[in-house]
């Protein structure tokens, strides 16, 4: 990767898979995606960070660029070992903390559209063993809007809020052009349910 580059952009990030637990802690050079170093860690202080980023520091090659996620214990034992080198603050999650106003109004909006179509399991239980045409018309529906209640998404670049109002626009829409087609599913009256 030196060789092919002549000089080295690390960045170094942190995860944790559950609260109270240790966490892995990995050094990346990035031009060539190649894990260089990785430990986990009891804690992220500066002083063990530094010691899982000696070793790279030694190899000798020239850093261009450090980058993470701006923790700023990782911030600190970069610029203990290459103090003149410059840093740089993850896009992504640059975009995710400038986002998070964005990202918090769509989990409403994807949690109050959500609230308006559960409810559906009584309705898929209605038609369950109905084998007319109407109610196979329904049940593909009924997928449709199940499906748009698995929905996820991954903000900041993927809202799910977005995409679920997107789609259940979309289930909206179908059945309006098909109620103006004509097929009409049968009205809930007491001699049908």
């Amino acid at each position: 990767m030196a060789q092919q580059h002549g000089e080295l952009l690390l960045s170094l990030d942190g995860v944790q898979p559950e609260k109270g637990n240790e966490t892995l802690y990995v050094v990346r050079e990035g031009f060539s995606g190649c894990i260089l170093a990785a430990k986990n860690l009891k804690s992220g202080s500066a002083e063990e960070l530094k010691c899982l980023l000696e070793p790279v520091e030694q190899l000798g090659f020239p850093i261009i660029g450090l980058l993470s996620d701006g923790q700023h214990s990782i911030r600190l034992a970069m610029s203990e070992l290459w103090p003149d080198v410059p840093y740089q603050y993850c896009q992504y999650h640059y975009l995710k903390d400038i986002a998070k106003p964005v990202v918090d109004l769509d989990r409403k909006l994807k949690t109050g559209i959500k609230k308006n179509l559960r409810g559906i399991r009584s309705l898929e239980k209605k038609i369950q063993s109905d084998d007319s045409k109407e109610a196979a018309i329904a049940k593909d529906y009924l997928a449709a809007v199940r499906a748009v209640l698995l929905e996820d998404g991954n903000p900041p670049l993927d809202l799910p809020g977005i995409r679920v109002y997107e789609e259940a626009l979309a289930i909206r829409n179908s059945l309006q052009r098909s109620a103006k087609k004509g097929v009409h599913l049968q009205p809930e009256t007491p001699e049908n349910v």
